[in-house]
């Protein structure tokens, strides 16, 4: 690839500087969660039949994957008892009132039911934790049955499945497979402000580029990495089935009829992108084909100036070399 004017050492600052999360902010962050879960132990201790059995950081920045933009913070809670309710608006009330009961110093209007979780909010930082609750009936390997955020439905999943899922693909590519998603993640961000009906969740994104991993591409040059993405999305048109058999056997995968497939690696029933329409998948695909064209033409163009201004394309006007 030419790379006159801008290379991986540029897009590698640009990441620093404006994509990804800074370090401290992060281990602020956790540390709060990390409170969090401890004030719920001391109760748990103290309280042995209370039925929040444990809080586990997930979502972007347990995988350090996070975002500048991070606003909010994602938490598993696990809930046993029989007296836990199966319906999805009585079952987080139920949560919001257990968790005001763990935590007293809250003041009731800080512990919020959302629509598919309960939002804590810490008054100093001003930060939001949303804790997603998991009906869990005492699995030894912390399988349980959450709340999806996509629409509300009870999905089998396994947090500690799921981190570990990401980190054996994080050290098959140290700091570049997390690097990667954080700029396709900024990418999507960056293409939902023109067009506000985009819809790529990150779950999505780092599954594409967990099988492009998997299949022996190589991250650590970003441009490159960047193309692998989009050409893949491009080509596969993004109706080809996804897979992984870390946790259970590919063989046991069904049928789905959805157009897209790209299935939980934790759960071989559970076709992450089951909401996902033809047109919503072509909106992808097109969106993926003018990102390639444009680091393409960025990579061939005869001038800084124009170098920049292909690279906006796919990050916005805060991409700077």
């Amino acid at each position: 690839m030419a790379r006159q004017h801008i290379g991986h050492d540029d897009i590698a600052r640009f990441a620093q500087e404006k994509v990804n999360l800074p370090k401290d902010k992060a281990d602020e962050y956790r540390a709060q969660v990390g409170r969090l879960r401890e004030r719920l132990q001391s109760y748990l201790q103290e309280h042995p039949d209370f039925t929040l059995k444990k809080m586990l950081l997930s979502g972007s920045l347990a995988k350090g994957t996070a975002l500048r933009s991070l606003n909010d913070i994602d938490v598993a809670c696990y809930i046993s008892g029989a007296d836990a309710p199966s319906d999805v608006a009585k079952l987080l009330q139920y949560l919001a009132e257990r968790l005001r009961k763990a935590f007293p110093n809250f003041k009731p209007e800080q512990v919020k039911p959302q629509t598919y979780s309960v939002t804590v909010s810490f008054q100093g930082t001003g930060l939001d934790v949303d804790v997603v609750p998991i009906l869990y009936d005492g699995d030894a390997q912390w399988f349980g049955n959450l709340v999806s955020q996509d629409d509300g439905s009870l999905l089998k999943t396994n947090i500690p499945f799921h981190l570990e899922f990401t980190r054996k693909r994080k050290a098959a590519q140290e700091t570049h497979f997390a690097q990667v998603v954080r700029l396709i993640k900024f990418w999507v961000q960056n293409v939902k402000r023109e067009h506000e009906d985009f819809r790529f969740k990150s779950f999505m994104v780092e599954l594409i580029l967990a099988h492009l991993s998997d299949q022996g591409r190589d991250f650590t040059d970003y441009p490159e990495a960047l193309q692998h993405f989009f050409t893949y999305v491009a080509s596969s048109n993004m109706r080809k089935r996804i897979v992984f058999g870390d946790y259970y056997n590919t063989a046991m995968v069904g049928v789905f009829t959805e157009p897209v497939q790209i299935v939980d690696p934790v759960n071989a029933k559970n076709n992450a992108s089951r909401l996902y329409t033809d047109a919503q998948a072509d909106a992808i695909v097109n969106a993926a084909l003018d990102a390639g064209d444009a680091i393409d033409a960025a990579l061939s163009a005869p001038t800084k100036q124009e170098t920049i201004y292909y690279w906006q394309k796919v990050f916005g006007p805060s991409f700077q070399a």
